[in-house]
């Protein structure tokens, strides 16, 4: 019997297998096209480049509402009546998600929430990684379970790179001024998370292809990334031959372990078709 019942948002990215195997519950966020709105994970996301090609603009997102939380408590208290539920948020400062969940907690005394302040596989290694220390420690409570995860927000890192600004563009978080100009130039920059905020990191000139091993060398340095385990994610459009070639980079850099996600809507919608992340904790 768990003790401990984990939720996150679908912008955790978590795959699926690992969801299944870990029992944890995942609050859809939502992505609108036009007039329809969509749980983030109900479609392909390759649904979110064929909307922009026809139309030049990208979907609206949101978070997870109170109702979907509201659905999500009552159906693990009531299939894990004796467990108590910890909610490792997607960064608060991002979506509405988090102030949801606090309402929807209201006269639930059995849950727990935690602002992770990291977004997509950031989030998720985070998410993964209690999970597993859940698994190997099944007498583990609540409390330790929260020490373990504040433990790993406090080291958690992540870093992101588009392979076009056009859905930055069409977003209104880049001109079109910059974004014509970083395409001349093949500029590439990182856009990282700091205490919540994603703010833009060093711009990497070059081919994607080239450039995605820089920033890596460079997250790893400036994070002091511990080797046991690695998190890379991709959009839909990234080159599926450079995975192996990654995954062979990183080992002969020390990594021992390599994991990899595939970004849902909600992250395909704001880092563009081609986009790869990167994620680690900083070592002890």
């Amino acid at each position: 019997m768990k003790k401990v019942i984990l939720v996150a948002e679908s912008g955790a990215d978590i795959p699926a297998d690992i969801v299944e195997q870990e029992g944890i519950y995942i609050v859809p966020m939502h992505v609108s096209f036009d007039q329809e709105t969509k749980d983030d994970g109900s479609f392909p996301p390759s649904d979110i480049v064929t909307y922009f090609e026809k139309h030049l603009k990208i979907p609206k997102t949101s978070g997870s509402t109170i109702v979907d939380f509201d659905y999500i408590f009552d159906r693990i208290h009531e299939e894990h009546p004796d467990a108590k539920i910890l909610y490792l948020a997607y960064s608060s400062v991002t979506t509405c998600s988090y102030g949801c969940a606090k309402i929807a907690m209201e006269n639930r005394p059995y849950i727990t929430a935690i602002d992770t302040k990291l977004y997509s596989i950031g989030q998720g290694q985070i998410v993964v990684r209690v999970a597993e220390y859940l698994k190997q420690n099944p007498e583990c409570e609540i409390d330790e379970a929260v020490q373990v995860s504040n433990d790993l927000i406090s080291r958690g890192h992540m870093s992101f790179m588009p392979k076009t600004l056009a859905f930055l563009v069409a977003g209104g978080r880049v001109s079109n001024a910059k974004a014509l100009l970083a395409g001349v130039l093949l500029l590439h920059p990182s856009i990282e998370a700091k205490d919540g905020h994603l703010v833009a990191g060093k711009n990497y000139r070059g081919k994607m292809s080239r450039v995605i091993y820089k920033m890596m060398d460079d997250f790893i340095q400036a994070n002091q990334i511990e080797q046991q385990e690695i998190w890379c994610c991709t959009c839909v459009g990234f080159d599926e031959n450079l995975k192996p070639e990654i995954d062979n980079y990183l080992h002969n850099k020390g990594v021992q372990r390599v994991r990899w996600s595939q970004c849902g809507g909600v992250i395909t919608t704001h880092g563009g078709p081609g986009a790869f992340g990167i994620a680690g904790f900083t070592q002890k």
